[in-house]
């Protein structure tokens, strides 16, 4: 009886520190048994599955599809600019066999995707103006690194699915200069928008003159036009009046002439016979 549970002892040991032959394969992994060093058997179904104790031990690999995101990275485009690129990456491992076989595991297998992916795009990229990339191209241009690096990729049995800019910033000194230039260029079209404005000012301002001043002009012809007809009927209303009793006419002229010129500052020296004195005689 005690050799029993001695050995019961020894197996629960041996099962607590990894020696279980048993081992359990998920839905979305993929398990590779390895003999001292050596696959020696691929696991695609899920559920609970026999190992050798010890000997074999169990490398699992994912089969969904999955995200890739690195670290910001420069990258130098065709004109010179440097661009502080963030990318990302959908991807799933094809063959796990050839992964493990080129990186004994997942994660190191991602490093080297990484690898190739920033390889590529900092090669497609060298070949567009920064322009090109934030705005007209970028579609063209993910299209062909995802080609490439999928082609790459293939040999360590890695698909490539989608290669995607997140984010693409300038370094900071480079953003300073570009802010720099941006304030002079929106200054230089504020003195312009100034200039074109004081130009058009200037303009309405003599237009407006010279409308003033074709105004008064007319304004100035009506009013002497008035002013000649409103005398000429005058004249006429007196030539009128004159000739109806020209000598009473000439009376209340005379008259009035008396009422303006002999006051009591005015001295005037003239003939006794005058024909301004004769009805004063």
């Amino acid at each position: 009886m005690k050799k029993w549970l001695i050995l019961i002892g020894v197996v629960l040991i041996v099962l607590i520190i990894g020696g279980s032959p048993f081992f359990i394969v998920d839905v979305t992994q993929t398990a590779i048994v390895v003999q001292l060093g050596k696959p020696v058997r691929i696991v695609i179904e899920p559920g609970l599955q026999f190992k050798v104790p010890f000997v074999q031990n169990v490398i699992y690999f994912d089969k969904r599809l999955l995200d890739y995101d690195t670290t910001s990275q420069d990258v130098i485009t065709q004109d010179k600019k440097t661009l502080l690129l963030d990318n990302f990456a959908k991807w799933r491992i094809k063959d796990p066999l050839k992964v493990y076989e080129a990186f004994q595991t997942q994660q190191a297998a991602l490093g080297r995707l990484d690898d190739i992916i920033y390889s590529e795009l900092r090669v497609e990229l060298g070949r567009h103006d920064l322009a090109e990339i934030v705005s007209t191209a970028r579609s063209t241009i993910m299209e062909t690194v995802t080609a490439r690096a999928n082609v790459k990729a293939a040999a360590y049995g890695i698909e490539v699915d989608d290669v995607r800019i997140k984010r693409a910033d300038l370094p900071e000194q480079n953003e300073k200069a570009v802010f720099t230039r941006m304030e002079a260029e929106r200054e230089r079209e504020a003195k312009r928008y100034r200039s074109e404005g004081a130009e058009e000012a200037q303009k309405i301002r003599s237009e407006a003159e010279k409308e003033r001043e074709i105004i008064l002009a007319e304004a100035y012809k009506i009013s002497q036009t008035a002013m000649g007809e409103g005398d000429a009927k005058a004249f006429r209303i007196y030539a009128q009046a004159y000739q109806k009793d020209v000598e009473f006419f000439e009376f209340m002229r005379t008259m009035e002439a008396y009422k303006k010129s002999l006051d009591k500052e005015t001295t005037l020296v003239l003939s006794p016979d005058s024909e301004f004195l004769k009805y004063l005689k």
